[in-house]
């Protein structure tokens, strides 16, 4: 079937072809069905674009302007692992539903829920795209559920374990690094972009302004994802000791290697040579430390302990989300919900004080009913 959808740009008559078997009525129903998509701006261009090619293209042209080139090297890790090798080939207008359900089945045989889910999240949102660009009418990602990924409980250190940990740590440059993870909750990247100028000690205050991220690329400091990632933490006084002490240190290298005092601008916790520290390497030196005090733990797991020990201490959840920087405080009752004591008998008792203080006693009421 031969069929006009308008023209171009240049005012020239586009044209276009369908292949279609049944009888010539119902090839007619089928025609009309054609340009009244194309009447309605719903006709997708024929293409015989492969997954991988629109990968590339999506990649090319949409990711590097609207994620960061952390999340831009995972995308392109999920997709070259785990979908290219199994649907590349194929065209991506004739991937359905079902194809992805298969893949999600096979990569659940190696992988765990959590990463297969990540894989589904990457299609969802560049076969979205994909629809945008007139390449697909539907997006089959959108009809396929998730794989199911249970809640995991966050690691969190002991009393017994920060001891052990801060011992084999102290006198080396993953101690204070530790040390105010601990005492703040901040994230690795946020510790590591740190600069002299965030901080207030005399206010006994820190101002989180930007992150340090590793990409193959190299490193570079970003801003905060959300409004709420830049934000002011109060420090406790051991924190405040720790930081005076830190930066009494660092000047007295400085002035012994000639190299004056540190500007507002220098960064916390700088390598010998004044240059960011490499997250990966102070993930490295933190598990060699770690696993000398015999404690088996992440460097994340600082910023999970912080946050349990702040709930365990009564902080309602808008503070300690705050605190941490997430974007909602539903974010940290998902993460940190099983933490918060189960408080169902106080507030019985609580509206049971409520109820006396009405003077008005429900049982004595039905009793009298009765």
């Amino acid at each position: 079937m031969k069929y006009d959808v308008g023209t171009d740009a240049a005012g020239k008559r586009k044209t276009r072809y369908a292949s279609f078997k049944g009888s010539k009525r119902e090839a007619a129903i089928e025609l009309a069905k054609l340009i009244a998509a194309a009447a309605a701006g719903e006709q997708v261009d024929p293409t015989r674009m492969t997954v991988s090619e629109f990968l590339d293209r999506w990649l090319r042209d949409w990711v590097p302007g609207n994620v960061s080139p952390k999340t831009a090297e995972r995308y392109g890790e999920l997709l070259r692992l785990h979908v290219r090798p199994h649907l590349g080939v194929g065209r991506v207008q004739k991937l359905r539903a079902v194809h992805l359900t298969q893949l999600y089945g096979k990569l659940g045989a190696s992988l765990a829920p959590r990463t297969v889910g990540h894989v589904h999240r990457v299609l969802r949102q560049s076969l979205g795209h994909a629809m945008d660009w007139d390449i697909l009418a539907t997006n089959p990602a959108a009809r396929v559920k998730a794989p199911h990924v249970d809640q995991e409980e966050v690691e969190t250190l002991t009393a017994a374990e920060i001891r052990a940990v801060l011992e084999k740590a102290r006198g080396r440059p993953i101690y204070q690094i530790a040390a105010l993870a601990l005492a703040t909750g901040m994230r690795r990247g946020e510790l590591l972009a740190l600069r002299w100028q965030d901080i207030s000690l005399d206010r006994s205050q820190i101002t989180v302004a930007r992150s340090l991220e590793q990409t193959a690329q190299g490193l570079r400091f970003k801003p905060p994802k959300t409004r709420h990632g830049r934000r002011t933490i109060t420090l406790p006084a051991s924190a405040v000791a720790d930081l005076r002490s830190h930066w009494k240190a660092q000047q007295e290298l400085r002035l012994a290697l000639g190299a004056g005092k540190s500007p507002p601008s220098s960064l916390v916790f700088a390598d010998s040579n004044g240059e960011p520290r490499k997250p990966n390497a102070v993930t490295k030196e933190w598990q060699r430390t770690a696993g000398m005090a015999k404690v088996t733990a992440t460097f994340h797991s600082l910023r999970h302990t912080h946050a349990s020990q702040l709930i365990a201490g009564g902080i309602d959840i808008l503070t300690v989300s705050r605190r941490l920087g997430h974007a909602s405080a539903a974010i940290t009752m998902n993460v940190y919900a099983h933490l918060i004591p189960q408080t169902d008998e106080r507030a019985a008792a609580a509206i049971e004080t409520a109820i006396l203080a009405t003077g008005f006693a429900t049982g004595q009421a039905i009793t009298e009913r009765d």
